[in-house]
């Protein structure tokens, strides 16, 4: 697979999404670029024109890249013309490319901005860019986001074109399909471009590149054996190599190390020289963070001459990363598995770019002196491709020129670039933190803020309009109902149908059964007040004994007012020695009247007269106004009981500030 994606035809297997990303090289970017004629379909016509696309593009991003050293492998693009190209899952050509960054990060963002950049100078290609997450361009934006856009939903859906980044509405297109997709972006690409607020998160990440990508690398002096010395004069990028070969070791490896057979050949006896090596941040400190102890055959200074030492310290490991990466690659006979022409041509030929012409014909000749045309053209960007995928052939080649020690005396080095920022990194990895949690917090704050308002709206239309309609009286009216209607051992029930019978109650026969139960407390106040001396009803009487109609219907109202009259003198004592009754409202009857007899009662009738009636209806609706304010608007006992009565109060007005 890694082979294929070398090649200029035919780029690697792979998925756009988290359900499949799994099969996905970990620490890779993925991107593909469609031209708009590439909807018209394949043929010589479509495969030149991605030929030129392809060197135009190599032309532009050259100045961005020169400078720069990838962790593990450059920039590139490839072609894939008509076969079916497994990362998009359609035969439509266009051209790859892939990148493994690893634990440089900096190389996928850097990836990124290139990427923006080519759109920007090509405005008539679509280009699609992921990685293992999946649309990684989605999660940085991801706060501002349409809520619909999810991984589900995002497929065939996110673009970059023209400098922005575009979304195919779901609107327009509820499934779509590359094809569509594309042909959508072409024809209504203003209703597809993201919003500015997503625009600005990308390209607020992407806005220091460059620089910040140059910034990115780091110079340091280390001293090295010749051999590696010319290698890397020659070929710089290898160090990415070397570094990698040293950070990735196992024990098979570390047995290559242990001799040192292609670039220690003279074992304690080699020179070393002292250099200026350039490599990123990330591999500096992959090297200077690990402790690797020198193999007995390599010749270092002495601990004495600190200068030397740590120069000849970071030098070893850059030296025994090299040998190791070169004898594994050896012994897995990766040599010369780099693009070659007769490589080149045959991918051609499986591409269907001769269309079945026969070999030497006129129109398969100028076919032919085309491929050679590009294929020279691209060969100088290509190169560093090509050995970084086949670096034993070319080290070999390196070293079979004439070197030697006296190539590097004289030479003036520069001083080493200052690494505090491998020390000082916390307050960068705290501003960076400080950053997203800000973009956090905003996040929440709207939405918070969008959500109050959306409340406000929808209270304030039903509580405006409501609020001097709405009858305190219901309350009362509603809970009486509520009081009348069914209820079981589960507890009270609303029924559905609000048309049930009312609940009869005999209000004669429970008046008697209290009574019965009171004993004769009544009757013997009762007795004492009789001026007659008519005797009283024994403990044991029922009602229901009097027959004689006229006689017990006076006897039984008697008894009633006697009953109600003691009972209600009783309860008022019990009263008069608690706060229980300055918890109520009383009924106001005859306000004015009872301010001017009250100034003429005496303390002591002023306690007879205390305890007036207690307006129940006024003091149900109080009570519940009281408890529905202390939720706050949060769910309890009085929004859940008037709820389940069918009312809803209007908002306090006191909270529409």
């Amino acid at each position: 697979m890694q082979e294929e994606a070398r090649t200029m035809s035919k780029p690697s297997s792979s998925v756009f999404f988290s359900e499949t990303s799994s099969r996905l090289p970990d620490e890779t970017v993925y991107f593909s670029i469609f031209p708009d004629s590439s909807l018209s379909g394949a043929g010589s016509e479509t495969s030149a024109v991605l030929q030129s696309l392809h060197l135009e593009i190599i032309d532009f991003v050259y100045p961005f890249t020169s400078p720069y050293i990838w962790q593990h492998e450059p920039f590139s693009l490839s072609i894939a013309l008509s076969s079916s190209c497994a990362c998009t899952n359609t035969a439509m050509p266009h051209l790859h490319g892939k990148l493994k960054y690893g634990d440089n990060l900096e190389d996928e963002w850097f990836a990124v901005f290139l990427l923006f950049r080519i759109s920007a100078a090509f405005p008539s290609n679509s280009i699609r860019v992921w990685d293992t997450d999946g649309e990684f361009l989605l999660i940085e934006a991801a706060f501002h986001l349409p809520r619909w856009l999810n991984p589900e939903t995002s497929l065939n859906r996110v673009f970059i074109r023209g400098g922005d980044l575009h979304i195919v509405p779901r609107s327009r297109l509820p499934d779509p399909s590359l094809v569509a997709s594309l042909r959508f972006l072409i024809e209504r690409g203003n209703e597809s471009r993201a919003s500015d607020s997503v625009q600005s998160a990308l390209k607020n990440r992407i806005s220091d590149y460059p620089e910040r990508a140059w910034r990115n690398m780091h110079r340091v002096r280390v001293r090295v054996p010749i051999s590696v010395a010319q290698v890397l004069r020659h070929e710089p990028f290898l160090i990415s190599l070397a570094v990698e070969g040293f950070y990735d070791r196992d024990m098979d490896s570390m047995k290559h190390a242990a001799k040192m057979e292609k670039f220690l050949s003279k074992g304690r006896e080699e020179k070393l020289v002292l250099v200026l090596v350039k490599m990123s941040r990330a591999m500096y400190g992959q090297l200077v963070q690990q402790k690797f102890q020198a193999p007995n055959c390599y010749p270092m200074p002495s601990v004495s001459d600190r200068d030397a030492f740590s120069e000849a310290e970071l030098g070893m490991k850059i030296a025994c990363g090299m040998e190791m990466m070169y004898q594994q690659r050896k012994k897995e006979r990766e040599d010369g598995k780099g693009i070659s022409w007769s490589k080149y041509i045959d991918n051609l030929e499986k591409n269907g770019y001769f269309e079945g012409l026969i070999s030497g014909s006129k129109e398969y000749k100028r076919l032919m002196e085309n491929a050679e045309e590009y294929y020279q053209k691209s060969s100088s960007f290509s190169r560093t491709r090509d050995i970084m995928s086949a670096p034993v052939r070319r080290i070999d080649e390196i070293l079979a020129l004439p070197y030697s020690e006296d190539d590097f005396k004289g030479q003036e080095v520069p001083a080493s670039d200052n690494d505090s920022w491998l020390y000082d990194g916390e307050d960068e990895l705290n501003s960076v933190l400080q950053e997203r949690q800000e973009e956090m917090e905003f996040y929440n704050s709207k939405k918070e803020s969008k959500k109050k308002g959306k409340e406000k709206q929808e209270a304030g239309s039903s509580s405006d309009a409501n609020m001097n309609n709405f009858d305190l009286g219901d309350i009362s009216k509603s809970m009486q109902q509520f009081m009348q209607k069914v209820s079981s051992y589960k507890g009270a029930e609303v029924p559905e149908n609000r048309d049930f019978k009312e609940v009869n109650l005999d209000v004669d026969r429970f008046m008697k059964d209290i009574e019965s139960m009171l004993g004769s407390q009544g009757r013997d106040e009762q007795a004492d007040d009789d001026s007659d001396g008519s005797e009283g009803s024994s403990m044991d009487m029922d009602f229901d004994d009097f027959e004689d109609e006229s006689e017990g219907e006076e006897s039984n109202e008697d008894a009633k007012e006697s009953f109600k009259e003691s009972y209600y003198g009783a309860m008022n004592e019990e009263l008069k020695n608690s706060t229980l009754e300055k918890s109520f409202e009383h009924v106001n009857q005859q306000h004015s009247s009872k301010q001017k007899e009250e100034s003429s009662k005496t303390s002591d009738e002023k306690d007879d007269d205390e305890f007036t009636p207690v307006d129940a209806d006024f003091n149900l609706v109080k009570n519940l106004l009281e408890s529905y304010s202390s939720q706050e608007g949060l769910p309890g006992p009085a929004s859940n009981l008037l709820g389940l009565m069918g009312l809803q109060l209007p908002k306090d007005s006191s909270d529409k500030n």
